[in-house]
């Protein structure tokens, strides 16, 4: 009975410790591995600390958690973190009154906070025009190429030596066709962010106007003016007609992850933060990784790529004592060690130089080779106005026009300038849209 009493004492106890935590609310968009892993960091901080308590909260894709996010904020009922993926930074921005501006957030809550210690590239694409950083980064990415190294010994290719232009690209792959080693070259995730934006960085291209967007909400689209890339989506439509490339389907493609799983596709391009699932499934052969292929007719190319993944924003309408849990646990979340466990696991990129850092005196790097090549891409070349990303209102719609005309050019109905033109006219109806909601 003494036992059972004392047990009894506790569990009252923790139960009241438990009560008296702050409770805050996290709204993401993780789902399968990395959202168990996410799972995991935040059942950690939980457990170091009993001040508060983060719950997060699984909302679907990117575009349906920030949607879902809008609406609960104007219904009253927002969460005190939701995670936005990069193109939607224009959308909150323009949200007046509806964010704690990050930097401005920690300085209230006095947390320890030094914008110099991010990857420069990361920390740019979520300031304001004065240097202010609006979001708290945490899972950002970048696209590179995974290849099946088995698949390139069977087609008499070097295992070590992944194609570095789209020339040696489709060469390989009609060798490894021909060969029958694989039915396909290459497939893709994400046809807008993959293959057309940092397409276009990467050749060091402007997609619209006033530096991608940067420079204010009076921007158009400038897609069909890229003359490399109206060549690349004419390449690409050209070699789906032969099987070099396979197409992955709208948005992330999500066809494209079990078309290399299955070794149907011998090379597979997608985001740096595939990693986790490419791990996972890809259990019978050896995994290669390489950097984005270039045009080598395209003078300067390669540039830098640029990021995506997502950013943590807070919300407005909350208490003192949840902004002090929200600071607190952002702290905890952009820790070296923390960082380096989420880049190791996931493939995004360490979004601080004290977590990569950290990763290469573990010698993570040297035991993992091709697992810096994200790392490498988005800092081969200081970025330019042209590479440094962009920031256009209404993006989410935006990328659907670039997936529906992608499909016309797919099927045959639109020529890539004709495709390319669409997106920009239609675009630009969406931009004037945002502009004339947002002035």
């Amino acid at each position: 009975m003494k036992l059972t009493f004392t047990a009894a004492v506790a569990a009252i106890f923790a139960a009241g410790a438990a009560s008296a935590a702050t409770e805050i609310t996290w709204w993401h968009a993780m789902g399968g591995e990395l959202g168990t892993k996410l799972e995991q960091i935040v059942a950690a901080y939980n457990a170091s600390q009993t001040e508060y308590h983060v719950t997060p909260v699984y909302k679907g894709s990117y575009a349906e958690t920030m949607t879902a996010a809008i609406a609960a904020f104007r219904a009253g009922q927002q969460p005190d973190i939701v995670q936005v993926f990069e193109v939607g930074t224009g959308t909150m921005m323009a949200a007046k009154g509806a964010v704690y501006p990050v930097y401005q957030l920690m300085k209230d809550a006095g947390e320890p906070f030094d914008p110099k210690a991010f990857l420069p590239a990361v920390v740019g694409y979520y300031t304001d025009t004065d240097g202010n950083m609006l979001s708290m980064p945490f899972n950002s990415s970048t696209p590179i190429l995974y290849y099946n190294k088995d698949v390139f010994k069977k087609a008499g290719l070097d295992p070590e030596a992944p194609p570095k232009t789209w020339a040696e690209l489709a060469a390989d792959s009609k060798k490894i066709i021909d060969s029958g080693a694989a039915k396909c070259g290459f497939t893709s995730g994400w046809i807008s962010w993959v293959q057309t934006e940092n397409f276009s960085a990467w050749h060091n291209q402007p997609i619209g106007t006033l530096q991608n967007g940067f420079g204010g909400l009076a921007t158009e689209l400038e897609f069909g003016k890229d003359a490399p890339l109206v060549k690349h989506w004419a390449d690409l439509a050209e070699w789906q007609k032969s099987g070099i490339f396979q197409y992955g389907g709208p948005g992330g493609g999500n066809d494209a992850p079990p078309k290399f799983y299955s070794q149907e596709c011998a090379i597979y391009m997608n985001s740096s933060a595939s990693l986790a699932g490419v791990v996972a499934n890809a259990k019978d052969f050896t995994v290669g990784y390489g950097m984005m292929p270039y045009d080598d007719s395209v003078k300067g190319a390669p540039q830098n790529s640029i990021i995506g993944g997502a950013t943590l924003w807070v919300l407005q309408g909350k208490s003192a004592a949840e902004y002090k849990g929200v600071a607190n646990f952002f702290t905890y979340l952009s820790s070296p060690a923390v960082q380096a466990d989420w880049h190791q696991f996931s493939g995004y990129l360490p979004i601080t130089q004290a977590a990569y850092d950290l990763g290469k005196s573990q010698g993570y790097y040297d035991k993992h080779p091709g697992t810096d090549v994200g790392i490498k891409e988005i800092t081969l070349n200081p970025p330019t106005e042209n590479s440094k990303g962009l920031r256009f209102g209404n993006y989410v719609q935006i990328r659907d026009v670039i997936d529906q005309e992608f499909q016309a050019l797919l099927a045959g109905s639109e020529t890539a300038q004709e495709a390319l033109d669409k997106v920009d006219t239609r675009g630009n109806q969406l931009l004037r849209d945002f502009e004339s909601a947002n002035k």
